[in-house]
């Protein structure tokens, strides 16, 4: 029996389990999220407010506007959150190990949640880029569209017109901003929970529910500002000599601070929480239900 389960440990499952749960609990919370998402980009955008950009879009393209670059959204949840979430994984159990099983103090949880988060957005920059392009193209002038039919579809037109490199465009800010988001959403969730269960005694789906909704307000907190640059930097487009309106996110960030102060940067914050909190939380709670289900299947 201790055979058995030592070579059970010892297999494939073990490591990849992770990085499998998480990517399907956040392409579960993307398939709800998505309309939101796609308001609060066209908030960036400069389309005005919610209830605005809501009642345009259904307007002028109907319900399934809400759900265009789904399969690019989905895309990116199978790329950079299984990569984030399992790497966040593996990085805490290595981290436990040295610190002798005991509880790892906040500023490694953040460390940990800086690294996956790196990680991700490496893995999912070509994704997120594709999902960006195909929520902005509607807002175009009908000459400059794009008309990307799928993320694949996407990502072939991105190679083909601009090189493969291009798939990273971009990467720099994406990489900063999915650091700061997931600093604040892992390290806060493992926090939040230690603090439910010990010091307050919540049970499971309290302690769920609480630490993914803390998780969720300093995710979309410490990530806004990086996601505005990352936006503008993704979506920006040469005039008519060739020129782009900033030269990478630095450059970005300077002018939009110059131009409307350091409240430029929370545009759209309302939508933004609202997307990024539920987002967060839903993940966590799925990834809950997930493990609960392999648990009781014996995964």
């Amino acid at each position: 029996m201790a055979e058995e389960k030592k070579a059970q440990s010892a297999g494939v499952w073990p490591t990849v389990k992770p990085f499998v749960n998480g990517g399907a609990s956040g392409m579960l919370a993307t398939c709800v999220i998505q309309p939101i998402d796609m308001i609060k980009v066209r908030i960036q955008l400069g389309q005005g407010s919610a209830a605005t950009v809501t009642k345009n879009m259904l307007r002028d393209e109907g319900v399934g506007a809400f759900y265009k670059g789904l399969s690019a959204g989905l895309l990116r949840q199978a790329t950079y959150t299984t990569a984030r979430l399992g790497s966040f994984k593996m990085l805490t159990n290595k981290a436990i190990e040295a610190n002798d099983g005991k509880p790892l103090p906040l500023y490694q949880k953040a460390l940990c949640g800086l690294t996956a988060g790196a990680i991700g957005a490496c893995v999912g920059s070509p994704a997120d880029l594709a999902l960006i392009r195909m929520q902005a193209d509607a807002t175009l002038p009908a000459a400059q569209r794009r008309n990307y039919t799928n993320a694949f579809h996407a990502l072939y037109r991105i190679v083909a017109d601009e090189g493969v490199l291009a798939l990273w465009k971009g990467a720099g800010p994406t990489v900063v901003r999915a650091m700061a988001l997931n600093m604040g959403m892992l390290a806060s969730y493992d926090q939040s929970v230690e603090f439910c269960k010990d010091s307050l005694g919540l049970g499971e789906a309290a302690t769920v529910l609480g630490a993914s909704t803390v998780s969720g307000f300093f995710a979309a907190a410490c990530s806004l500002p990086f996601d505005y640059v990352k936006t503008q930097i993704q979506k920006m487009q040469p005039d008519a000599s060739g020129k782009y309106p900033y030269s990478g996110s630095l450059d970005c960030a300077m002018k939009t601070l110059k131009a409307g102060g350091p409240f430029k940067f929370y545009t759209g914050f309302p939508v933004y929480c609202v997307r990024i909190a539920p987002h967060v939380m839903m993940t966590w709670i799925f990834l809950n239900q997930i493990q609960k289900a392999e648990k009781k299947i014996g995964l």
